[in-house]
C-alpha cells in the first residue's frame, strides 16, 4: 500500500512540474535569467521605465492589455498616431543583449531602434542617431519591395541572411546584441545579421545609405532603446535586457 501511495505522490509531483513548464507567464524572468543579470524593461502592467522621445511621458495611445504593450492607431496625426510617438527607455545602454517579442498588424510597419542619443535640440527623431531592426508585414507593406527594408533587416544597411519572419498576427522573437561594436541581430532564434559598428567599413556603409546626411547616425556607442510609432498597430511583450 505504501509503495502505491509513494508512486502516486511521484506522479502528482511530475505532473505539477510538467505543467509549470507548459504554463509560462509573460513578462517575467526565470531564476536563471535573474542570476545571469537580465532585467525586465516591461512589467506587463505599466510603461514604467519608458518615456516619449524628447522627454514627455508615454502618450495615451500606447496601451496595455492582457500584459501586451500596443499602439492604438484609432486617431492618426500626420504619419504617426495622436498621443503616440516613438518611445524610448529611461536608461542608456552600452554593451547589451536585448530580447523581445513583437507582433505587427496586417500591412504594418514599426522598428526597434538602439543607441539613440536623445537630444531634441539636435535630433528631432530617434532614427537620426540610432540604427533600427525593422519590423514589417513583408507581404503587405510597400516598404517590403525595397531591399534592406524588410522584417529583420538592419534598416537600409544590411538585409537579413535568411527570411524566417512570421506573418501578421503571430509573435516573432527579436534579439539585438552588441559588444564593443560587434553587432548581431537574431530573428526567431536565428542569427540573421552580423556586422561591426563604427569602423571604416561601417562609416562607408552609412555613407551609402539614406542616413548619409545625418552626421550623428550610427556614431554613438551608448544610448537608449526605442520602439517606433510608424502609424501602424504593433504589439510588444517580454522585453528584457542584460548589460554585457
Amino acid at each position: 500500500m505504501y509503495r502505491v501511495f509513494f508512486i502516486a505522490i511521484l506522479m502528482i509531483a511530475f505532473s505539477s512540474c510538467n505543467s509549470s513548464k507548459v504554463i509560462m507567464q509573460e513578462n517575467q524572468l526565470s531564476t536563471e535569467e535573474k542570476y545571469d543579470g537580465w532585467k525586465l524593461m516591461f512589467d506587463g502592467k505599466t510603461t514604467k521605465g519608458w518615456h516619449k522621445y524628447g522627454g514627455n511621458p508615454v502618450g495615451s495611445a500606447w496601451k496595455i492589455k492582457n500584459e501586451v504593450l500596443y499602439l492604438d492607431t484609432t486617431v492618426k496625426e500626420n504619419w504617426q498616431i495622436k498621443n503616440g510617438g516613438d518611445i524610448v527607455s529611461d536608461e542608456e545602454y552600452e554593451n547589451f543583449h536585448l530580447k523581445l517579442e513583437w507582433n505587427i498588424a496586417k500591412d504594418g510597419n514599426s522598428g526597434i531602434i538602439f543607441y539613440i542619443h536623445e537630444d531634441k535640440s539636435k535630433y528631432n527623431w530617434p532614427w537620426e542617431t540610432g540604427p533600427e531592426m525593422q519590423i514589417l508585414d513583408n507581404n503587405g507593406h510597400p516598404d517590403a519591395k525595397i531591399i534592406k527594408h524588410r522584417a529583420g533587416d538592419l534598416y537600409d544597411l544590411i538585409s537579413i541572411s535568411k527570411e524566417n519572419v512570421k506573418p501578421p498576427g503571430e509573435w516573432n522573437t527579436a534579439e539585438i546584441k552588441c559588444v564593443n561594436g560587434k553587432l548581431d541581430l537574431l530573428l526567431n532564434g536565428e542569427n540573421v545579421v552580423s556586422t561591426a559598428m563604427w569602423d571604416a567599413a561601417w562609416k562607408k556603409m552609412v555613407a551609402g545609405s539614406k542616413f548619409k546626411n545625418m552626421p550623428g547616425f550610427g556614431t554613438y556607442k551608448k544610448g537608449r532603446i526605442g520602439l517606433q510609432d510608424h502609424g501602424n498597430e504593433v504589439q510588444f511583450r517580454n522585453i528584457k535586457i542584460r548589460r554585457l
